[in-house]
């Protein structure tokens, strides 16, 4: 048999508290569950640094990719499979790219990749695309099956349909993330009707499209998206905790460049300091390596690295206090020369962070980062885009939101041992 169309013997399972079970049959997607690459997933958190603020938010990027993976094959297998506009030859390719969508991500990751100047979705495409047990297996299916897959996930691919499925403002990976990292914090936001939705999703040439009759699930969905992003992705506390390990890699990063010599041998950071990883060098990377270097760090005698380690580690935080840029940097500037003052560095201690998000958008010609809208189709067979027939939408659409707090170790400023009247002015500005 043709290994693209090769089936297990037995169907496999995988318990899921989301959606029961995952079911694979494909014999290639067994395979690259089996990878290497892919396993490597099991010890990339999904939250990175929200676990410190919901002690439930321990799952891995290995639980959301199964979980993507699962609701596309129920999409293309239950809904689409028969209907003329779908080509059931796209299937496979589907399916893969779900599964491998997130393969890159590293650890703790937007955080890591903003300190190294690395893009997980570009490690993405090495690791489909390079000399990898996945890389393997999709070539078993076709020489070029690699590429058409990658081209998917970067959405690059013809296959617009087959992007969209994955990759748009109602996609299996949101559909996915928000259920999942609803449960595992514990709260109830994330929650929307996605059987309904599932239900009512029909395939086009461009995009999935909505039936009117679904207009409302979608709506619960959009505001459960924005629900999740204020009430937990920008929790105050994960942010004060993703500032921490920002600020860590950071000052080891200019301590390795200022030739300091660490008292323990830098093996897993070395390429990244040098600004030249190699995908070799990225694969070894994961959360339990990061949190080890976290650990021997406490004991390094640069006074900030071993300080920012302990805190990361025992989790002593950064407190944090509204902050308006464009009323305040006159204060910004004001506690800055203070902090200096009182002798607390605020390139490490005195850190403004602003989070920013914009629920919904239609489409907006010839605009940075294009945005598919949700398209509602009609009895009549017309599509209207979602806005116009919504007023819960059209209310929030095109409108971003932005947060900004400043973060700082409110402990340094109660040690009145040095620096005291120093301190005192930074409480005074800070309250």
């Amino acid at each position: 048999m043709v290994y693209s169309a090769e089936k297990l013997s037995e169907e496999k399972v995988f318990k899921d508290p989301v959606h029961r079970y995952v079911h694979v049959r494909d014999r290639v997607i067994w395979d690259l569950v089996g990878t290497k690459e892919f396993q490597r997933l099991r010890r990339i958190k999904q939250l990175g640094t929200t676990f410190l603020t919901f002690h439930g938010a321990e799952h891995s990027r290995f639980n959301h990719s199964l979980g993507v993976y699962e609701i596309v094959r129920r999409i293309i297998d239950d809904v689409f499979a028969g209907r003329p506009e779908w080509n059931d030859d796209d299937r496979l390719l589907t399916l893969c790219a779900a599964l491998l969508h997130d393969l890159g991500h590293g650890p703790f990751s937007h955080a890591f990749e903003k300190i190294f100047d690395l893009d997980h979705e570009e490690f993405t495409r090495k690791i489909i695309l390079g000399n990898t047990e996945v890389n393997r297996v999709l070539v078993r299916v076709g020489a070029d099956f690699p590429k058409k897959v990658a081209e998917v996930i970067a959405k690059t691919s013809e296959k617009k349909l087959v992007v969209s499925m994955i990759s748009s403002q109602i996609d299996a990976d949101r559909m996915d993330y928000l259920q999942r990292d609803a449960y595992f914090t514990g709260v109830s936001y994330g929650q929307f009707d996605m059987e309904r939705i599932l239900r009512v999703m029909r395939p086009r040439e461009d995009q999935v499209v909505i039936k009117k009759s679904g207009m409302h699930a979608v709506e619960d969905y959009i505001m459960s998206r924005y629900q999740m992003y204020w009430q937990v992705y920008f929790h105050p506390v994960s942010r004060s905790a993703e500032v921490i390990l920002t600020k860590i890699l950071h000052r080891a990063k200019q301590l390795y460049k200022e030739n300091y010599k660490f008292k323990y041998e830098l093996m897993h950071f070395t390429s990244l300091f040098r600004e030249h990883v190699t995908l070799e060098d990225y694969l070894k990377l994961d959360e339990s390596v990061i949190m080890y270097y976290f650990q021997i760090w406490q004991e390094e005698p640069d006074p900030i690295l071993s300080d920012l380690c302990k805190r990361f580690v025992n989790r002593n935080l950064f407190k944090y206090a509204e902050f308006d840029p464009a009323r305040e940097y006159k204060k910004l500037a004001q506690l800055t020369t203070l902090f200096m003052k009182a002798g607390i560095d605020p390139d490490y201690y005195l850190v403004v962070d602003s989070s920013s998000d914009l629920p919904y958008d239609f489409y907006r010609p010839g605009e940075e980062e294009e945005r598919l809208p949700i398209h509602l189709l009609m009895k009549s067979g017309e599509l209207r885009e979602l806005s116009r027939e919504s007023e819960i939408v059209d209310a929030i659409s095109g409108k971003r939101r932005t947060d900004h707090k400043l973060y700082y170790p409110a402990d340094f400023l109660q040690d009145e041992t040095t620096g005291a009247e120093w301190k005192r002015q930074i409480r005074s500005l800070l309250e």
